[in-house]
């Protein structure tokens, strides 16, 4: 199925190379360079059964806006033989506090609701993969560039 979708300017689209494996729907939108080499890893990788981009909805609630909002994780893999994962890809600045540092009062203000919001979705995200008997991991440059 073909999705309507206006692209921002860093976003690209990936064309599987082996579509039988790719079980979502298209166009299949990467906003990063770190989500393109995923799906390129997950397309070639021969470990991997099936994929999908942003395939999955899972409702959560937002303590910054104070209010329930959809979070639409990265990915969904299944391998041949560790199972079921949903993936998201996200800096390490996204998700930890940085050292203090020169960091102004109101950059620190901005890290900490958008990782409020993260660990909210990632909550919610841990407890819907549980249910489905799928894992919930996330992905950061450390795993991604790992002896890079």
């Amino acid at each position: 199925m073909i999705k309507k979708h206006k692209r921002t300017k860093n976003e690209r689209e990936y064309i599987p190379r082996y579509p039988e494996k790719y079980i979502g729907t298209y166009p299949i939108i990467c906003r990063s360079s770190w989500e393109l080499r995923m799906c390129e890893w997950f397309d070639f990788n021969k470990k991997v059964l099936e994929w999908s981009s942003e395939s999955h909805r899972i409702r959560y609630f937002d303590p910054v806006q104070n209010k329930y909002r959809i979070y639409y994780p990265d990915f969904y893999v299944m391998f041949k033989d560790r199972g079921k994962f949903i993936v998201e890809v996200k800096p390490l600045k996204d998700i930890r506090m940085p050292k203090r540092g020169k960091k102004s009062q109101r950059t620190l203000r901005i890290y900490e609701r958008t990782i409020s919001t993260n660990q909210a979705k990632f909550k919610a995200a841990d407890q819907y993969s549980k249910k489905l008997g799928m894992k919930f991991v996330v992905l950061t440059e450390k795993d991604l560039f790992r002896g890079k």
